[in-house]
C-alpha cells in the first residue's frame, strides 16, 4: 500500500449523528468530525428527521474534518481520491424533483406509525405477513421503507399530488444525500445501492432489481424509485458548492452492511453492531438463506458491478444504545452515556431485575409490534445500579436471542469457527467501548467476543468500498488487514447452568411485553 500520500473519505450518516472520517492509505483515520442532529417525536411511536438538517450536518462534517486534517499537517485537497457513504437504513424521504425540497420529514426506520397499514396488508394478501418473503427476504413490518412510502402516499397531500404529477422522488438517506451531493435539481443522480434497496421490501434479492409484481401489488410507481448500483463503483462526482467538489462518490452501503465489510466478515462469520439499535449479521456466502426463526434474509455486500453478491442473515434490534440515552435524557439517572458502566459496576448483578426495551415494539426474532417496554423483578432492594445493569444486559440478551436463531437457521456448517473450535462474535459501534457490556455479552452468549482496535467499522467499511472502486486498494489487500489489527477478546466467565437460568428469566420478561400497545393513557 506504499506510494504517494492519498486519502479516502467516509460519510457515516447515522440515526442520531453524522460523521465524516478521512483515512490514509493504511486505512487509519487521520481526521474526523461529528454532529448530532434533532430527533422529532410528533406522536407516541413516531420518529422523524429533518432531511435538510441531515444534509447540513453532512456539509459541516466534511468541512470541519478537512480543516482538522490541515491543522494536523495533512493536506487532503487534491489527494482525497474517493468518498464512501454509509447510512441509517429504511429511513424514508420523499422530495420534489423540481424544487429539491422534502415533501415531508424523513420517517425514521424505528417509526411505528405504519402498524395499521401492516395489519391491513396482512389481512388482504394471500401470504399474510410473509407474502413478500420469497422475493425480498423480509416480512411485512413497520421497519421497512415500502410501508412508509404507502403511509406518505395515503396521508400527505403534497406527496400524493407529487406522485400523481410525476414530480416525486423516493429515497432512503443514501439516495437523498447522493442526489444532493451530485447537484440536486436537474443534475442530481437518483441512485441507491443494493444493500439499501434490499431494505425497502421492493427489491428482488436474487436479481437485485426492483420487483414489478410487488410494486403493482402495493401500487407504488417504479418512476419514483432510484437506480440500483453495487456497493463499490463510481456513482458520480461531488458538485460545486459542496466541500471536496469533483471527488467521486465510489462506495455506498447501508450501515450494517458497511460494518460487515469493515469487520472483514467472510462466509460463516458474524458481527454485531451496537448503536442506537443493535444489528447482527451472519455472512451466508453467495446463497440466500431463508429463516424459519424470525430473521431476515438480506445482502451482505457486492464489491463491484460484476462481483459476486454475498448474502446474510440479519437480526435487528430496535433499542440498544437508545435505552442508555433514555436513562440519560428521559429519566436523568445518568448525566452522560459513559457513566452507565460505573453505575452498573456498583452492583454485582441486576438483583433479579430484567428490563425489556420494547419502546416501539420488538424486532427480531419476535416481530411483535404491540409489545411495549417493561421492567420486571423490582423489589424494595432495587437501586439505580441494578437498573443500569439491567439496561446493559437487555442489549446482550437481545443479541443472544438473534444469534440463537441464526445458529438454528444456518446450521453447524453455516458458521465459521476458530482453530480452537469456537464461534467468535465480532463487535463494533460506539457502545463497545464499554468493557462491562462486552463481558456481559460474552457471559450470556457463552462464546468469545472480539473487539477490533478501530470500533468505527461502519465508516471504515464505506471507505474500503470507495478505495476499492478507485484502485487505492485491492480486495486482497483489504481482507489481508484481518490479521494485522490489535483486537481485544472477552471470554465467558459464567457457568452454563447460570447462563441457562438467566436466559429463561429473560424469556419470561420478554413475554410480559406482548399486547401492551393499547394500554390507556
Amino acid at each position: 500500500m506504499a506510494g504517494e500520500e492519498v486519502f479516502i473519505g467516509s460519510i457515516d450518516q447515522g440515526t442520531t449523528s453524522t460523521r465524516f472520517i478521512i483515512y490514509d492509505r493504511e486505512a487509519k483515520p487521520i481526521a474526523s468530525h461529528q454532529v448530532e442532529f434533532t430527533q422529532y417525536y410528533p406522536e407516541a411511536g413516531w420518529v422523524e428527521h429533518d432531511p435538510a438538517e441531515i444534509l447540513e450536518s453532512v456539509r459541516v462534517c466534511m468541512e470541519k474534518a478537512v480543516e482538522k486534517a490541515a491543522a494536523g499537517g495533512r493536506k487532503v485537497e487534491g489527494r482525497l481520491k474517493a468518498i464512501g457513504l454509509t447510512n441509517q437504513r429504511e429511513t424514508t424521504v420523499m422530495w420534489s424533483k423540481s424544487t429539491g425540497l422534502p415533501l415531508y420529514n424523513a420517517i425514521v426506520w424505528m417509526d411505528a406509525r405504519t402498524s395499521s397499514i401492516c395489519k391491513r396488508l396482512e389481512k388482504e394478501l394471500s401470504g399474510g405477513r410473509n407474502h413478500f418473503v420469497e422475493t425480498c427476504g423480509l416480512p411485512i413490518s413497520t421497519y421497512f421503507s415500502a410501508l412508509k412510502i404507502l403511509w406518505l402516499m395515503e396521508n400527505v397531500d403534497a406527496v400524493r399530488e407529487a406522485v400523481r404529477s410525476g414530480d416525486a422522488l423516493f429515497g432512503t438517506i443514501d439516495t437523498w444525500t447522493i442526489w444532493n451531493l451530485t447537484g440536486g435539481c436537474g443534475r442530481g443522480l437518483h441512485a441507491t445501492d443494493c444493500s439499501n434497496a434490499a431494505r425497502t421490501m421492493l427489491m428482488d434479492l436474487k436479481t437485485l432489481d426492483w420487483d414489478r409484481p410487488t410494486l403493482e401489488t402495493l401500487r407504488i410507481p417504479i418512476e419514483i424509485l432510484p437506480k440500483i448500483v453495487s456497493n463499490s463503483e463510481i456513482v458520480g462526482a461531488i458538485a460545486d458548492g459542496w466541500p471536496l467538489s469533483g471527488v467521486p462518490i465510489a462506495g455506498c452501503l447501508g450501515d450494517q452492511h458497511a460494518a460487515m465489510l469493515g469487520q472483514l466478515c467472510r462466509k460463516g462469520q458474524a458481527k454485531s453492531t451496537y448503536g442506537t439499535g443493535a444489528f447482527i449479521l451472519l455472512n451466508t456466502g453467495e446463497e440466500v438463506v431463508g429463516s424459519s426463526h424470525g430473521l431476515l434474509s438480506t445482502i451482505a455486500y457486492k464489491l463491484g458491478p460484476n462481483a459476486p453478491t454475498n448474502y446474510a442473515l440479519e437480526g435487528s434490534i430496535a433499542i440498544a444504545g437508545a435505552a442508555v440515552q433514555w436513562l440519560r435524557d428521559g429519566l436523568g439517572i445518568i448525566r452522560t452515556a459513559g457513566e452507565i458502566e460505573k453505575m452498573a459496576e456498583s452492583v454485582e448483578n441486576s438483583g433479579g431485575v430484567y428490563f425489556v426495551p420494547a419502546f416501539n415494539g420488538l424486532f427480531a426474532p419476535w416481530w411483535k409490534e404491540d409489545a411495549r417496554g417493561v421492567c420486571v423483578g423490582i423489589t424494595r432492594f432495587t437501586n439505580k445500579g441494578h437498573l443500569a445493569r439491567a439496561v446493559l444486559e437487555s442489549m446482550c440478551f437481545q443479541v443472544n436471542d438473534v444469534l440463537n436463531s441464526m445458529h438454528k437457521d444456518a446450521g453447524e456448517g453455516g458458521e465459521a469457527r476458530s482453530k480452537e473450535g469456537e464461534f467468535l462474535l465480532r463487535v463494533d459501534g460506539g457502545a463497545t467501548i464499554n468493557n462491562l457490556l462486552m463481558q456481559i455479552q460474552a457471559d450470556l452468549l457463552g462464546s468469545p467476543v472480539v473487539r477490533p482496535a478501530d470500533i468505527e467499522t461502519t465508516a471504515l467499511g464505506a471507505a474500503y468500498a470507495a478505495g476499492l472502486a478507485v484502485g487505492v486498494w485491492t480486495e486482497e489487500q483489504i481482507f489481508a488487514a484481518e490479521h494485522k489489527e490489535k483486537t481485544t477478546i472477552f471470554r465467558p466467565k459464567l457457568d452454563e447452568e447460570q447462563r441457562k437460568r438467566r436466559n429463561e428469566s429473560w424469556y419470561k420478561a420478554v413475554t410480559r411485553t406482548f399486547d401492551l400497545a393499547e394500554l390507556a393513557i
